[in-house]
């Protein structure tokens, strides 16, 4: 049981990952590519891989908190957990 919640905290933290990077590397470019970001082949391939992060800290926020400031929310969002599930991962290995 141990093995199977370990490969388990482990899947979640690259798919936290994956989405974390996505958000950085969209930043990354955004600022690079200025005004004329959403014509970006890249820019758009991050927006895909990072949509589900999204929408899933859009629905968790509240309407007062614009749209613009929920890309800033949800990385942090995944920082925090993974590191908690760094941590998790850790505890369930020793």
């Amino acid at each position: 049981m141990s093995q199977t919640l370990l490969f388990l905290v482990s899947v979640l933290r690259a798919l936290v990952e994956v989405a974390g990077l996505g958000l950085l590397g969209q930043g990354i470019v955004g600022l690079l590519a200025g005004r004329r970001r959403e014509e970006n082949f890249i820019y758009r391939i991050f927006q895909v891989i990072t949509r589900p992060a999204i929408r899933a800290v859009r629905a968790i926020l509240p309407a007062a908190i614009i749209n613009r400031h929920i890309p800033y929310v949800a990385f942090f969002m995944l920082l925090w957990l993974w590191l908690a599930l760094a941590y998790l991962k850790g505890l369930l290995s020793a």
